[in-house]
């Protein structure tokens, strides 16, 4: 059986190629009603399929969006990736997705087989400093935006950063406990390879001493140390909060953090939040399910998707000069572990 081509349709819908371009493409130009219609009902009729391949070579760009996370089985990596999925379906567009496992080679791999197969545009979640990622997205010359975070590396590139306002977050968070009469809150950030700047965790922990600095309490001490991930952070928490230096109240840098915080309190017979108030950030979907519910930080996450999105495929959603760094607000999604009914 002979291939169906794009002239195919046409005839049968009796269009010019082009219009059946701009209908399977959904633009660059509108198309009537009417004739939409009837190339939809001929493509159907004659079994077309619309060769990509072909498409990218003649535009030099697919309907592929890049997208690279540090690790999809987090749940907020996960979530976000996600919003972005569902971002990109709005504009017809199908997204890859590669996890760099905090690994700066393995960064660099995914942004050079996502750019050589000529995504439309590419979402970085970068893992960290990643100068040799920065180095790899300047030699493709690429339109890459950034997405959560923003490293310090990616600083000299005309790059576009969708991010949150992670400082004002933390400092939200934290006072909040303070206000509950604490004396102090200690705070549950990343490791020692957890970049000093330009990461969300790092300003997270800035958020924080800077709320403890106003209210005058000291923050010698008082910052824990863990990975990202539940299941490390429960066991560090087993460490510090069965010692002497257990805290009346804990700001964790991440909601995976602060859940396996509530599950080491929970082993050790600890009540939350009666001896142990805990509040976390990002505002996962598990963070209403915990026993107590987690008091957290949350973001329009799908906002900032849309966002994300939308520029990765050279679009301007507020129609005027593009902002090199948009940064999107929280807001503190009060539930019982901190304390408040």
């Amino acid at each position: 059986m002979a291939k169906v081509t794009r002239d195919d349709v046409a005839r049968l819908a009796g269009t010019s190629t082009a219009v059946v371009s701009y209908v399977i493409n959904n633009g660059p130009r509108p198309v009537a009603a009417g004739t939409r219609e009837r190339v939809l009902a001929a493509i159907k009729e004659l079994g077309y399929r619309p060769d990509r391949v072909a498409q990218a070579m003649a535009s030099q760009r697919t309907d592929l969006i890049g997208l690279i996370v540090p690790d999809a089985r987090q749940p907020f990596f996960a979530e976000m990736a996600h919003a972005v999925e569902q971002a990109a379906a709005e504009r017809g567009k199908m997204v890859l997705v590669g996890n760099s496992d905090y690994l700066d080679e393995r960064e660099v791999h995914y942004l050079r087989a996502f750019l050589g197969m000529r995504v439309s545009g590419l979402i970085l979640i970068s893992q960290g400093p990643s100068e040799n990622a920065a180095a790899e997205i300047e030699a493709w010359d690429a339109r890459v935006v950034l997405l959560h975070e923003r490293p310090e590396a990616f600083a000299a590139l005309n790059d576009v950063a969708v991010v949150l306002d992670d400082i004002g977050g933390a400092q939200l968070a934290t006072r909040h406990l303070l206000e509950h009469g604490h004396d102090y809150v200690a705070c549950l950030g990343g490791t020692e390879t957890t970049p000093p700047v330009g990461d969300p965790v790092s300003d997270h922990v800035e958020g924080w001493r800077r709320a403890m600095a106003e209210a005058g309490r000291s923050t010698e001490g008082r910052l824990f140390q863990a990975p990202f991930n539940r299941y490390d952070a429960y066991r560090e928490a087993l460490g510090f909060l069965a010692g002497p230096r257990r805290p009346p109240a804990i700001f964790c840098a991440t909601d995976d953090q602060a859940i396996g915080v509530l599950r080491a309190a929970r082993e050790l017979r600890l009540d939350v939040p009666g001896e142990l108030a805990v509040v976390g950030f990002d505002d996962v979907k598990e963070a209403g399910l915990t026993d107590p519910p987690l008091t957290t930080v949350g973001s329009d996450r799908k906002a900032m998707a849309r966002a994300a999105v939308a520029l990765a495929v050279g679009e301007n959603p507020e129609q005027g000069p593009v902002e090199r760094v948009r940064q999107f607000p929280v807001s503190l999604e009060i539930r019982r572990s901190c304390g408040c009914d």
